[in-house]
This record gives structure tokens, C-alpha cells and sequence, in this order.
């Protein structure tokens, strides 16, 4: 994320799902399962805020597998009872009161997030005043891998559901395989095998983009021509949030042994070696990238963090279309507007040629994109390829329309041509 973090120290219990899960009338809850909405691929679930006063504020939560910072909104900081103070740029938040509560609650089961007793300090980090996490978002509260890490954790994308309970509640299916976890912030490495050499790649469930190390990316697109590329993020790769999106490079792996799974047409992002380098200070150990959810849509993911397990249940076998899209790379507005910042170039030409960096997007079809989150315009610009969408697009204060043609991205490259699929900006 690019926005400016206001941090808030704060004390996050250390054992959250076994210390306490219970629902609101004191009966011990063991597991909880509530249904999914997945936007730009990132899973996106109804969180009940455990107030003071006893009562409950619902809110949308993102299930962050692949981060291990707690992140709110402003508002939900107020809510749950944190005073947030501003000086020039640094922002502190402390609870209201030395024995404040820090509890959320999905499905009924109640997550304690904050203790007294047998914590370690850490930091909630805040937006600055957004609505959401994120423009382009609808959460206000992240449930990050420092979290989950104590629990079971069932990611159902077949059916769009997400089960959490206490360790070792939870039935798990599938053909299962160890999981290098880092114990302080729950960051997960699956061995795997990409050309016949060994790499630990992060599992990243909950988030929308899967991303290999530079060096490597470059190696093996300069090795395989026929692999499909291009420039610029569209669909699920596009959150308008990461600087750069216009000019990243896209490619699909045709092969990925990830731990017991044989996964064919991986798409990654070349991800640059100071981020890279970053990331895998995070992770604690050697990492070459990230499979996110996108790449396991087709599998109901079980996370068995006590015992270092995971599973993957397979419900089907067809390539889910993520990139079969209008070409558009877009950026959201903190004032809900939609910017294009650049179009993706389809065989060699613009496949939106009259729409300009710059300029907004207004509607797709009849519907207006203002006050959408990025999922939902996306799911409006997706579709079978060679079908039109009519967009309204803003520029210089004016409107006018435009159809485009949803395409195949990431398609299979014709024969003695390396360069598909670029994109470029006007």
C-alpha cells in the first residue's frame, strides 16, 4: 500500500484463537464459517467490531494471509476505543482505558486482539483519513497472518466461503504438505520446483497478486519465448494501489511444482530486488516470490498452522478467465473517480485506442463506477473475448463513449513472436 501509515503502538495478544473464542453470550465457539466475497481476488468477509458498550458494529474485513501488519481505518480505530493523536506527520493511538478491549467477532466466534497480560508491543497502522484501507476498497480492518497463525483456516474458493477455529478443530481435505511458518508473524514458504531447480515460494491466500523475484522472472522469459507476456496489470493484477502497474511485466510459468500441486499457466509480476529483498527480510528465510490467490482458484485451501500443514483440495481443473478483460489499467481516487492510467496493448496495438492516460472512468454499460471498489469494476470490464462493453469516459471535464472488446490476455504467443501484449501509455 502507498498511502501515508499513521502508526499506532498498541499490545497484540500473542495466542488470539486460543486464549479466547467464544461468541457473545459466553458459549465456547470452536470454529466459525462466513461466505466470501472476493474482490480483485482478495478475500473479503463481514467483521463484527466488539464495542465498550456491548454492542457490535459490522464492517468489512480482509483476510490478509499474505501480510502480518494489523491495519484499520481511522473510524474503526474510534470505535474500537482508540484515542489516535496527530503531530506533523506521526500519529499515536492508545486505548481509551488500561482495560479497553480489542475484540472482533466473525461468525459469532469473538477474537481477542488485544491483552494485558503476556503481549508483546506491535503497530496498528492507519490510512491517514480514508474511508477504507485502501481507495478502491470496501474493508476497514485487515485479519492479518500474525493473526491467523493461531488458528485453523479453511479458504473455500469454490464455494466462496472462510472457516476459522481453534487449532486442531477444523476437518481439513486434500492432499496435504509442510509448510515453512514463521513463528513471529505467520509469513508461509511452500517448497517447490520450478524447472527442475528447488525454490520456496510464499502463500499469499487472500491476496490478489502472485510475484516472482526480477533475476529469476528475466531468466526464465528470456529462455521461453512461447510463454505468454505482457506489459501492464490488468484485471486481478491491477489494484491501483502498487506504483508501476503500467509497466510490469507479466508472464505465465508453465509448469509450478508447489509443494504436492502441479500448477500450469502460473501468472507472476516481475517483482524489483529492493521490494524482493524487503519481503524476504520479512519472511525469515529464502523466497524467490508469492502465489497469491489467484493461482489457487480452483482449490479449497486448509491452513493447519500448529502442525505446519496445509492442504489443497481441488474442485476443478478449467483455467480460471481472470485476464479476459478490457485492456484498461486503472488507478482509484480517494474521491471514489476511477483514473486510467494506461492502456494494454493486444497483438501489437492499443486495445482501447481512444481512451488517453489521464482521463476517468465514468461507467461501464449503465452502470456508474463511483463509489465501487476495484473488484467490482473489474467485474464489470471482464467477459468472454470479442464481447463489447460501452464505457463512458471523462476527459477535460467532457464525456463521451467508447466500446471496447473485452480480450484474451495472457494467451498463448504465436509462433516467432516475442513481444504480445505489451501496453503503453499516450
Amino acid at each position: 500500500m502507498r498511502f501515508r501509515v499513521l502508526v499506532v503502538p498498541i499490545f497484540i495478544i500473542a495466542n488470539v484463537c486460543s486464549v479466547l473464542a467464544q461468541n457473545p453470550n459466553g458459549l465456547r465457539t470452536e470454529s466459525a464459517t462466513v461466505p466470501i466475497t472476493l474482490d480483485q481476488d482478495r478475500v473479503v468477509i463481514d467483521v463484527d467490531l466488539a464495542l465498550a458498550d456491548g454492542s457490535v458494529e459490522r464492517v468489512r474485513g480482509w483476510v490478509d494471509g499474505g501480510n502480518p501488519d494489523l491495519w484499520m481505518s481511522r473510524r474503526v480505530a474510534g470505535l474500537m476505543g482508540l484515542n489516535v493523536n496527530c503531530d506533523g506527520q506521526t500519529c499515536l493511538a492508545i486505548p481509551k482505558s488500561p482495560a479497553a478491549a480489542l475484540d472482533i467477532l466473525i461468525g459469532g466466534m469473538k477474537i481477542s486482539l488485544l491483552s494485558d497480560t503476556h503481549s508483546s508491543i506491535k503497530e496498528i497502522k492507519i490510512p491517514g483519513d480514508m474511508a477504507a484501507l485502501a481507495p478502491g476498497m470496501s474493508a476497514e480492518i485487515n485479519i492479518p497472518s500474525s493473526v491467523l497463525r493461531n488458528c485453523d483456516v479453511l479458504f473455500d474458493f469454490l464455494d466462496r466461503k472462510f472457516t476459522i477455529g481453534l487449532p486442531g478443530r477444523l476437518k481439513f481435505n486434500g492432499v496435504k504438505s509442510k509448510m515453512l511458518v514463521n513463528e513471529k508473524n505467520g509469513l508461509i514458504q511452500i517448497p517447490g520446483r520450478i524447472e527442475n531447480k528447488n525454490y520456496n515460494l510464499g502463500l499469499a491466500v487472500g491476496s490478489s497478486i502472485s510475484f516472482l523475484e526480477e533475476d529469476l522472472f528475466a531468466k526464465f522469459s528470456d529462455a521461453h519465448l512461447d510463454w505468454p507476456r505482457m506489459t501492464g496489470a490488468v484485471g486481478p493484477f491491477n489494484t491501483g494501489e502498487q506504483g508501476g502497474e503500467l509497466t510490469w511485466k507479466l508472464l505465465r510459468l508453465d509448469r509450478v511444482q508447489y509443494g504436492p500441486l502441479f500448477l500450469s499457466d502460473v501468472a507472476v509480476v516481475n517483482f524489483p530486488k529492493d521490494r524482493m529483498a524487503r519481503f524476504a527480510e520479512s519472511v525469515g528465510m529464502s523466497t524467490v516470490g508469492v502465489l497469491s490467490t489467484e493461482a489457487l482458484m480452483n482449490y479449497r485451501v486448509g491452513l493447519d498452522y500448529a502442525h505446519s500443514t496445509v492442504y489443497f483440495d481441488i474442485g476443478r481443473t478449467v483455467r480460471y478467465p481472470d485476464f479476459d478483460v478490457v485492456g484498461l489499467i486503472l488507478r482509484p481516487e480517494a474521491n471514489s473517480q476511477f483514473t486510467i492510467v494506461g492502456v494494454a496493448d493486444f497483438e501489437d496495438k492499443s486495445s482501447v485506442p481512444e481512451v488517453r492516460a489521464g482521463d476517468h472512468l465514468i461507467a461501464v454499460g449503465d452502470i456508474a463506477v463511483a463509489d465501487s471498489t476495484m473488484g467490482q469494476v473489474w467485474s464489470l470490464l471482464e467477459g468472454s473475448p470479442g464481447q463489447d462493453r460501452k464505457l463512458t469516459v471523462e476527459r477535460d471535464g467532457k464525456q463521451f463513449t467508447v466500446v471496447a472488446k473485452v480480450r484474451h490476455f495472457l494467451g498463448d504467443v504465436p509462433e516467432d513472436d516475442e513481444a504480445k501484449g505489451k501496453s503503453k501509455k499516450k
